[in-house]
Parts: structure tokens; C-alpha cells; sequence
């Protein structure tokens, strides 16, 4: 039997259960679906912390029945097809959801597969990753147990969910092995998709600083295309102008991966999909270029923008705001300015808060120089954050 809701949110991360949050704080009598299999809710920000030893992992998952908002109805499925022009999707289960608005906030989907031999080693062998939850603790076994030797930390070609993560772990583990001694035994080496290190040169000058203080190794432009973790060896190959297909075989005593990203394959190949696979909307309404009643915002949406928790705190506003707009038949008068921010540990107890928008110019919430290392804003993304989170964002009241 096909059922049929007023605004149908499909995923309940952090962008779709704040989403349904605002909506019921704004009118209660509103009719709210959530689509998401899962039945666990992780805070994922704190993964790096996890993978520092300084979180506990188990504090960053809750039941999702916990944090769906009273008075929105979970479909606890998964969906597999989107068909806009019925207003319409279908489920794995074959069944089908009417909508008068779609929410889409399904998040990204990481693909571990596409670096060869990755899935076997991963969680042995020196091999980890805090993009799981499963295995962020293992970093920091990893990094516990490293005396010296050549540590290598990856970050690949795709957008990621929090641009800032390969290399904070970075940043961490140079910390530590510096306060245990191995830091002058110690080969540390970053390679990166990426061009450069860090998108906003206000912030990436002190990252360089950062790195120059413990003699990491940059390598830009290249991508992981292979890890042997018994033989402890790494391939890349170049994919810079320079370096097009050359190919890089790194030994390791340690490695640090972070899996290549993508729209998750349900929106790729949906007529809601932009040439890149991430939902087509208009970067400032977060309203669809093509169907008016489709919204999409956070990890899925085509932002150009790090994909990231706060950003998505200034994007559901703007959904929010133009949804209660477009029932009322108005014009749509919210924006989103490609605000994010990284909050870039750069050590145990210092911390960059890098805050941007679209332009990458810097958009700083504090009346001080937020490039400089800080123990204050350590203190806010290992304290002040998570409580935010589960406490005001997820609630629909921050």
C-alpha cells in the first residue's frame, strides 16, 4: 500500500533530523516522514578525538529511535529510486512514498572498495581509518604503539566529509609522538588529491607552520590507488599536470586512510542527480534547479563547500525557512552563503577554528584571530560541540 506525507525527509543524520526538528518548532501539526534504515545515530566529528585517545567512541552513538523528533514518523527502510515527477520513491521493499516536499539528506556514501587490498588490512597490520566507527580507535593503537619509523596519512581525490580530517589525525599523531619521544625517529608524510593543503590561506599558513614544526612531508596530487598491508607498501599514482600516471610506491610502518567519497549510488542514479552524482539544487535557496518542491542540503547536496556538521547547522535555516515558504505559496526569500567551518586540532590542547563561505573568505564567529593555535577552541570541539550537538542541533533549537 503506498503511503503519503506532506514533507518526506530522506535520511536522519544530522541534516534530516534537524531539518524535522525546526519544521515541528515552527508548526507542529505539520505531517513528517523520515526515511532511514539505520538504527544507529553517530556523532562523527569526535572520530578524530577517538583516533587522538583523548574520546570515547562509544559516547558518539545513540539509538536513531532517540533522536527522530516526537511528532515525525520514522520509516525505518532504505530507498532505492526516486521518481520526481510523480512525486514520488521507492523503497527496497518494492513499496512507494507519496510527497507533497522532499528533504533530501541521505549523506555521502564511502567507498572503501576502490583502494585495492584496503578492506582486508584495514583494522591490522598499521592499517586505519577514523572514517569508521568500527575502526577510529585503532588509529590510536596504531599511533600508541608507532616507535619510529615512516607514518604516512592519506587524503584522497573526492570531496570528503570533513575536508579537515586526513590531516588533523596528522597533526595529533605528530603531538603525540613528540611528547613520547619518537617524533625525532619519525618520517611523517601526507599525501593528498588535493593541490594544496588547506583551501583558505589565512588558515593554511599556520598549517604549514604546523607541519614544518614536526618535518611532514607533503606530497600533492596524487592518489591511493592500493594498500598491501602485510608488505607494509602503499601505491599512488600522480594525477596532477606535473605528475599525470606516475606511479609512487611508499613503504610504511603505519598508515592512516581516509576512503574515497561520493554521492551515495541511490541519488547518482536518480533524476535528482547533477553530471557529479550530488543533488542539483541552487546553492543559495537549497531549492532543486528542476522539481520546486525538492530541497536538499548537508553531505548530498551539489554545495560547493566543505561538506561538513556546521555547515549543514546554516543550510537547515535555509530549508527550513524556504519550505514553510513554498507551502505558502511564496516567493523564497532565505539564503545560504557556503558558510562551514573546520575546527583543525592541531595538537593535544591547540586548535585553528577555520570558518569560511563560498568565496572562501573567512567568516569568524570570535572577536580574535582564529588562525592562531588555541587552547580555548580545543576546549570547545572537545567539549562544548558534542553537547551542542545532541543537546540544541539535533533538537532544532541551535
Amino acid at each position: 500500500m503506498p503511503t503519503s506525507h506532506q514533507i518526506l525527509i530522506i535520511g536522519g543524520g544530522n541534516a534530516g533530523a534537524s531539518v524535522a526538528a525546526k519544521l515541528l518548532l515552527q508548526n507542529k501539526s505539520l505531517d513528517i516522514a523520515i526515511v532511514d534504515p539505520a538504527d544507529k545515530h553517530f556523532y562523527q566529528p569526535a572520530w578524530t578525538l577517538v583516533g587522538s585517545g583523548v574520546f570515547d567512541i562509544r559516547k558518539t552513538m545513540r539509538n536513531e529511535a532517540d533522536v527522530i523528533p516526537k511528532g515525525c514518523k520514522w520509516i525505518k527502510e532504505k530507498v532505492i529510486g526516486f521518481q520526481p515527477e510523480q512525486n514520488r520513491v521507492t523503497l527496497a521493499t518494492g513499496d512507494t512514498i507519496q510527497y507533497q516536499y522532499l528533504v533530501v539528506a541521505a549523506g555521502i556514501q564511502l567507498n572503501w572498495d576502490e583502494i585495492k587490498g584496503l578492506k582486508e588490512t584495514l583494522g591490522k597490520n598499521n592499517v586505519c581509518s577514523n572514517y569508521s566507527y568500527d575502526h577510529a580507535p585503532y588509529t590510536f593503537e596504531c599511533i600508541k604503539n608507532f616507535k619510529g619509523g615512516k607514518a604516512i596519512f592519506h587524503n584522497p581525490t573526492t570531496p570528503v566529509k570533513c575536508g579537515g580530517a586526513p590531516h588533523k589525525i596528522m597533526y595529533m599523531a605528530a603531538d603525540y609522538f613528540r611528547r613520547h619521544g619518537v617524533l625525532k625517529n619519525s618520517n611523517i608524510q601526507y599525501w593528498s588529491g588535493a593541490a594544496k593543503l588547506f583551501a583558505v590561506a589565512k588558515y593554511e599558513k599556520t598549517l604549514l607552520k604546523v607541519c614544518e614544526r614536526a618535518n611532514i612531508d607533503l606530497n600533492f596530487n596524487v592518489k591511493l590507488v592500493a594498500v598491501d598491508g602485510p608488505a607494509k607498501k602503499a601505491t599512488f599514482i600522480g594525477v596532477g599536470e606535473s605528475n599525470k600516471d606516475q606511479e609512487y610506491v611508499v613503504d610504511f610502518d603505519m598508515i592512516h586512510v581516509t576512503p574515497p567519497q561520493g554521492a551515495p549510488d541511490f541519488i547518482k542514479q536518480s533524476p535528482l542527480a547533477n553530471a557529479a552524482g550530488w543533488v542539483d539544487v541552487d546553492k543559495y535557496s537549497l531549492q532543486h534547479n528542476k522539481y520546486p518542491n525538492v530541497f536538499s542540503l548537508g553531505d548530498a547536496a551539489a554545495l560547493p563547500t566543505s561538506k561538513t556538521g556546521a555547515a549543514i547547522r546554516k543550510q537547515a535555516p535555509v530549508v527550513v525557512g524556504n519550505l514553510l515558504e513554498a507551502i505558502q505559496n511564496q516567493a523564497l526569500t532565505h539564503k545560504y552563503d557556503g558558510y562551514t567551518s573546520c575546527p583543525l586540532v592541531t595538537g593535544y590542547g591547540k586548535l585553528v577554528l577555520a570558518e569560511f563561505d563560498y568565496e572562501n573568505k573567512p567568516k569568524e564567529t570570535f572577536p580574535f584571530d582564529q588562525s592562531k593555535e588555541r587552547w580555548s577552541m580545543y576546549i570547545l570541539k572537545r567539549y562544548i560541540l558534542p553537547w551542542m550537538y545532541w543537546g540544541r542541533i539535533l533538537p532544532g533549537k541551535a
